[in-house]
């Protein structure tokens, strides 16, 4: 039997409900069925998750894979490690893929067959104006990150694909992040870094769901501050370099762009929770920086002792 295409790996941690609703995404994908799989890695769930999966056996080509707890970042390479296609497609399990998804994902890879491509993603909860800030965030991130054609340095590992191949030499992504926060920004980094190429596509298309009320947000934000410290730390050591920061224009242009993106008097409100996002941030940043300097203190410490 000869491999798929596609291998689409899901990491998926105690929500079966949107696991189900991705899976019925996937279904209604316009793709020959023989050309690609489904792994799914269950990430430790209180539940077991074959209730939701068996729905799917007569349909999909579809396997579960259950790990203890390790993070989505070890997931996704437990995934890899399964999967037997040319290319690996990551997504979430909050996410729902547009019928065209991989019609969209097979056009780019012929174009740039060893690239990591990146698609985009859609704000699936308009009415939830964290949902709706917080994918704002990431389309102004894409478009500082990704200015132009042969420009792009970042995308989200809810919707990208790389070759397996390439995956594999550079050894997956880099387990030591400690919670769902720079792990790919940190792949994309090491991916560059390796002189190879990113491909924006558009066209390849994703909902992504998160359901958020502004604890959640500010959550959110916060581990992404603490993701961020550790993205740092790690590529300052890959460039032999000191820890950089974005320029102050940066900032100005995140707190003004909601105003770009005619969202009429809401523009004020996501405006505002861009600063809690920012200012979330750098609590997170902060935190997970005085940790590890009482981590490694003590670690010497006791060394010495």
């Amino acid at each position: 039997m000869s491999s798929p295409e596609f291998s689409i790996i899901i990491p998926t941690y105690n929500r079966p409900d949107c696991l189900e609703q991705c899976l019925h995404s996937l279904v209604r994908l316009d793709y020959p069925r023989d050309c690609f799989e489904i792994v799914v890695v269950d990430d430790g769930s209180r539940m077991p998750l074959t209730s939701v999966t068996e729905k799917f056996s007569s349909l999909l080509s579809l396997r579960l894979i259950q790990q203890q707890n390790a993070g989505p970042a070890a997931a996704r390479n437990t995934g890899a490690a399964a999967a037997q296609g040319h290319y690996l497609v990551f997504t979430d399990d909050d996410c729902q893929p547009a019928p065209d998804w991989l019609t969209a994902l097979a056009v780019a890879c012929k174009q740039v067959p060893n690239a990591l491509i990146g698609g985009r993603t859609l704000n699936a909860l308009p009415d939830n104006l964290c949902a709706t800030a917080s994918q704002l965030l990431i389309d102004y991130i894409y478009d500082y990150y990704n200015p132009g054609k042969g420009e792009a340095t970042f995308f989200a590992s809810n919707n990208f694909a790389m070759p397996r191949d390439i995956y594999q030499q550079l050894k997956g992504f880099d387990t030591s992040f400690p919670l769902a926060a720079g792990e790919d920004r940190e792949f994309c980094d090491r991916w560059r870094h390796h002189g190879f190429f990113m491909h924006y596509a558009p066209k390849m298309q994703l909902k992504h769901a998160h359901n958020l009320t502004l604890a959640s947000f500010w959550r959110q934000h916060f581990n992404y501050g603490r993701g961020a410290f550790h993205f740092n730390r790690v590529r300052s050591q890959r460039q032999a370099k000191p820890m950089q920061v974005e320029p102050l224009t940066f900032y100005f242009q995140l707190l003004t762009y909601p105003f770009t993106r005619d969202q009429g008097l809401r523009s004020f409100s996501l405006s505002g929770l861009f600063v809690i996002s920012q200012v979330a941030n750098v609590v997170g940043f902060a935190w997970e920086k005085y940790k590890q300097r009482s981590t490694t203190s003590t670690v010497t410490a006791t060394s010495s002792s």
